[in-house]
């Protein structure tokens, strides 16, 4: 009876110092990983366009109409949902890194400011209007808990106005996506200019892909705005 006690208190002991060996390896893990600074790998494109406006139906008054406007530039339904005046959360399309499949899903802000006040940078302040495109919130799915990174941060952020202080009128805009993680360690042995050129890419494909649809189906729809005429406009 002594003896089963006796190896009871020291299975009891060995437990509480591997479990207090486990926490300090874990807040080794957090020292070390906060001393790492995370790779960051960004990406930024512009866009000029000819505009071509109408009386009454003024870019100005089109951009008014966000929910019109998140749909020209995000189309697939399934993929999407209002969750205010401003916001809708998207389920983008999956993005391939390296041997990493994610499938992020955002949420996105879409804002309107005029008279200059608190404009993005590069944006002018005798624009007339600006409609400002931001995340305020980002989750990644599909990924196995050895390959999830920590410390992941994404950032997009862009701006879409017409600019009338030329002798015609352009559509200009400008999109910035950042990301920023520290690479989970089965990823950390392929070289880092592999690694930031195929992120560069990943990211410039993302960026162009938004583009594309500002200069196409979002012009397309500004289309269809000026046809409807002054009875479908927003007063």
């Amino acid at each position: 009876m002594a003896e089963s006690c006796i190896m009871q208190r020291i299975a009891v002991g060995y437990f509480s110092s591997w479990k207090w060996q486990q926490k300090l390896r874990k807040q080794e893990l957090v020292k070390c990983e906060m001393a790492v600074k995370p790779a960051t790998y960004c990406s930024r494109i512009a866009t000029d366009m000819p505009l071509y406006e109408s009386p009454g139906a003024s870019f100005d008054r089109y951009l008014e109409d966000k929910p019109r406007v998140f749909k020209a530039i995000f189309p697939d339904k399934r993929r999407s949902q209002q969750l205010n005046e401003e916001e809708w959360r998207i389920q983008m399309l999956p993005i391939n890194f390296l041997f990493l499949t994610v499938w992020p899903t955002v949420d996105m802000r879409l804002k309107c400011k005029t008279g200059g006040a608190d404009y993005p940078p590069n944006v002018p302040k005798d624009i007339t209007k600006v409609l400002e495109l931001n995340i305020t919130r980002w989750e990644l799915q599909g990924l196995d808990d050895m390959f999830q990174p920590s410390q992941f941060t994404l950032f997009v952020k862009g701006a879409l106005y017409p600019d009338r202080r030329g002798a015609r009128t352009r559509l200009k805009g400008q999109l910035e996506m950042k990301m920023g993680f520290i690479l989970p360690p089965m990823l950390k042995l392929i070289p880092e200019d592999v690694r930031r050129n195929i992120a560069e890419t990943v990211l410039t494909r993302l960026v162009e892909n938004m583009k594309n649809k500002v200069n196409g189906s979002l012009l397309a729809d500004y289309g269809r705005f000026k046809r409807e005429g002054p009875n479908n406009l927003l007063t």
